[in-house]
């Protein structure tokens, strides 16, 4: 009900429940919510029938016994704060003094109708005309006789909850009642300040005494009996612990006014109710009358606090209102965090930032998430600023942490795109950057504290300033991918580096060492050493300057050079073991080519009075030469070594008669496995196995000797005769018929085709029975080859078939040719050993 801006409802019924509802109703309808802590409320209590109501209904001009609104009450208004006045009304004239003091309409006591209970239960209703907006809750008078032996259950009830929410306590009693026991109410006195000893915090209450119909006595000699009356009152209180020297000022503070008779003079008794209602104007600000208030609860949670402490009034349990203010504030406060919270998870910012950096990177992330999270937080802590401040600081942080916790996997996958991106960058930039010529080292640095300011850069732009999360786990991850893509792309370039200048060594020697070793002579080594030592220098050299724009230690870059040299060595070594894998080729190559060409590498004119033995014996000289030099690796300055002499006393000089007499009583210098002054890792040919080649080149070397010495083609004359004679008729028919011609020239390429492939006259080297042995095992796959080649080069078209190079189908063929000759040779080596005696016999 409202009229003329005043509302009421009953609060608690006279049964003692609490209207949910309808308080509910009335904070909606007052806005009280809407008020923060700006308002104010007022309990009236007193004995039945006292007429405090009209004091109510003078000063606040508010009406309570009219109202009756039933609506659901919700539990989540707990969040501002109260101020309360509490008015125990200890005489008569309750609703007389409330009506005139708050202006408000509570019914009054009908003198000429006797007395009656007027107010059952507990009301509230809003002051009219009064600011800050200000409450008043009208309690059921006392000592009445409807309620009987209840009466004092209930009246204890009703001053605790009274007591509970509120600051001011108004006394209303008879001027002729001080100094008295029960009719001043002592014992309910007595019973508010023991209950406001188990609040262990004080709260400082006003206690304002009313006296009412004052007599001639001055006010000044009524109020120090009141305030002495109190001090006792207190003193004989027992207190707690904590509270055993707590004076009374520290729990109240104590006010005494006093009024004229409403009956007899009632245009005087309204002129000091509108002065005393003046003092509740304000009533909060600092020096009103609840100036210095303390633990209040906030205005939106009045009704469930109100509700919570009639609920422990009712349980016969101790009023705890710090304990309940915490409790009413951390109910509210976690609210409105969950609201926060679900309100942040559905806005529609923060969703499309979260999906924007599933896709990738974001600019400004860190102060858009900012700003949405400033934003909510600021909301909670508008709508939670009037609440316990520990409460509130504590929900707050939690809904702090809750919103964090929901965005840092954005700002992980965030971070994650940063990182890849920033390497990717790094690497496509430090490309660039050697690719131009740039050195290594001055690459990597630049490159990599480029990226890694950049980096720095969007982490800071990534950054939530509430969050303070570190970064520094993703930058070392970041730092560590960086260096390990350095070491990686160094250790490629090192490597390639190495294999260029190695494949360039290995160019540089291979060719030439094999060349100067085909050539052996005295001067083969020295030439050799020369040749290493110039290339591994140039090498070396461009190796280092190489290296120079690498940062590495330089023992490690000592190494490398090292480790170059000895592949140079290595090469040189590997090509000298190869060659001397080749060695017996080599001899018989050397020996022809010494034996069929003269001084001046001219083929030589066999005449028939040529010195063939001094002839082989140059020829051996020169092949004996190329096995010495085959023997060992000299490739250092000091090798020395004795392995020529050895080998030419040995295998050469061995052949004369003196020389055969002292090897009866002389051990052969060639029947070890090791050269004098030769380690065995420079050791290619052992002394037996020079030995051993030796005979065998020998072996198959004695045919050429023995036919250039036997050199007389032609027939004896006689047979020439006889072959004109006889051979007429057949030259006549060629002449008549040249088609025969053309048969025979075919044949006779044929035929020499066959020789060239079999090489009959290296066969026939051996001997006869060798050579047609072996000439019978190669004839037929001969032939067919021919037959096969024939055929394909028929079928295919000579555009698509261009003349192979004859120098490299020569070079092929005469391989071929060595290298049947070499097992013809080996075959019938075994054959013509037996004849070695009687061979050189005939040198």
């Amino acid at each position: 009900m409202a009229d003329d801006g005043c509302c009421s409802t009953q609060l608690i019924d006279g049964d003692g429940v609490f209207n949910v509802t309808g308080i509910d109703s009335f904070i909606k309808e007052v806005k009280l919510a809407e008020c923060g802590l700006s308002y104010a409320v007022v309990s009236i209590m007193g004995p039945q029938s006292s007429g405090f109501a009209t004091i109510s209904e003078t000063v606040f001009f508010m009406k309570i016994n009219d109202l009756f609104v039933n609506v659901l009450w919700y539990f989540d208004l707990f969040v501002y704060y109260i101020h309360v006045t509490l008015l125990l009304m200890t005489a008569t004239g309750k609703s007389t003094l409330l009506n005139n003091l708050f202006n408000t309409n509570f019914r009054e006591m009908d003198a000429f109708r006797g007395r009656s209970q007027t107010t059952k239960g507990i009301w509230l209703a809003k002051c009219a005309g009064i600011e800050p907006c200000t409450l008043v809750m009208d309690l059921e008078g006392t000592d009445g006789r409807e309620r009987g032996e209840d009466d004092t259950a209930f009246e204890k009830q009703s001053a605790l909850f009274a007591l509970a929410v509120s600051d001011i306590v108004l006394i209303n009693m008879w001027c002729h009642d001080i100094g008295r026991e029960q009719a001043a109410n002592k014992p309910l006195l007595k019973t508010v300040f023991q209950v406001m000893m188990r609040l262990f915090s004080p709260r400082k209450t006003t206690l304002m005494f009313v006296i009412r119909d004052k007599t001639r006595t001055p006010l000044e000699n009524l109020e120090p009996v009141l305030r002495e009356d109190i001090q006792k009152i207190w003193d004989s209180v027992p207190k707690p612990q904590a509270h055993l020297e707590t004076p009374l000022s520290e729990f109240f503070n104590v006010e005494v006014v006093a009024l004229s008779s409403y009956e007899e003079k009632e245009e005087l008794f309204r002129e000091q109710v509108a002065n005393l209602r003046q003092r509740f104007f304000h009533s909060i600000a600092p020096g009103g009358l609840a100036g210095d208030r303390r633990g209040v609860v906030p205005a939106s949670g009045f009704s469930f606090s109100a509700h919570e402490i009639w609920k422990v009034i009712k349980e016969n349990k101790d009023l705890d209102l710090p304990a309940h203010k915490v409790m009413v504030a951390t109910v509210r406060c976690e609210e409105i965090a969950n609201e926060k919270f679900s309100g942040f998870s559905g806005n529609e910012y923060w969703l499309a930032l979260e999906e924007a950096v599933q896709l990738g990177p974001v600019t400004g992330f860190g102060k858009k998430l900012t700003s949405i999270l400033d934003t909510c937080l600021s909301e909670y802590d508008a709508e939670a600023t009037y609440f316990d401040e520990g409460v509130r600081s504590s929900k707050r942080k939690q809904l702090e942490e809750k919103l964090l916790q929901l965005v840092q996997p954005a700002f992980q996958t965030l971070l994650g795109h940063i990182r890849s991106g920033t390497l990717d960058k790094f690497k496509e930039a430090f490309e660039k950057a050697l690719d131009s010529g740039e050195g290594f080292s001055a690459a990597a640095a630049e490159c990599s504290h480029s990226y890694m300011s950049l980096f720095d850069e969007r982490c800071a732009d990534a950054v939530i300033e509430v969050a303070n999360w570190d970064t520094s786990k993703v930058r070392d991850k970041v730092r560590r991918d960086i260096d390990a893509h350095i070491s990686l792309v160094r250790d490629a370039k090192i490597s390639e580096i190495t294999a260029f200048y190695e494949g360039k060594l290995k160019e540089a020697l291979s060719g030439p060492v094999e060349a100067l070793l085909d050539g052996a002579n005295s001067e083969t080594w020295p030439a050799i050493r020369k040749l290493l030592r110039r290339e591994t220098e140039s090498a070396v050299s461009g190796l280092s300057n190489a290296l120079s724009g690498f940062d590495m230690y330089e023992e490690t870059r000592s190494k490398m050079l090292t480790n170059l040299e000895d592949y140079a060595r290595g090469v040189v070594e590997a090509k000298a073991k190869e060659e001397a894998g080749r060695v017996l080729i080599r001899m018989k190559d050397r020996f022809t080519t010494m034996f069929s060409h003269d001084s001046d590498s001219m083929p030589r004119v066999w005449t028939g009075k040529e010195d063939i033995r001094a002839i082989t014996k140059t020829a051996r000289s020169s092949s004996l030469k190329l096995l010495s030099v085959m023997a060992a690796i000299r490739l250092d300055d000091s090798d020395a070594d004795t392995i020529e002499t050895t080998l030419t006393v040995a295998l050469v000089d061995s052949t004369s008669g003196a020389n055969r007499d002292r090897s009866i009583t002389t051990a052969d210098p060639l029947a070890t496995s090791s050269w004098e002054e030769v380690p065995p890792t420079k050791t290619l040919i052992t002394p037996v196995q020079c030995k051993s080649l030796w005979r065998q080149f020998k072996t198959e070397t004695e045919y050429t000797e023995a036919n250039k010495r036997n050199n007389n083609w032609l027939p004896p004359p006689w047979a020439i005769v006889a072959l004109v004679v006889l051979g007429f008729n057949e030259f006549m028919t060629l002449l008549r018929n040249p088609l025969y011609l053309g048969v025979i020239f075919v044949a006779f390429l044929l035929v020499k085709a066959l020789w060239v492939q079999l090489d009959i006259s290296g066969e026939f080297r051996n001997g006869a029975l060798p050579g047609l042995i072996s000439l019978s095992t190669k004839f037929l796959p001969t032939v067919m080859n021919i037959i096969k080649k024939l055929a394909e080069e028929g079928q295919v078209p000579a555009a698509n078939n261009p003349q192979r190079n004859p120098a490299l189908a020569s070079k092929n063929y005469q391989n071929g040719v060595n290298a049947s000759s070499e097992m013809s040779s080996t075959g019938s080596s075994e054959i013509t050993e037996n004849d070695n005696s009687s061979s050189s016999k005939q040198d």
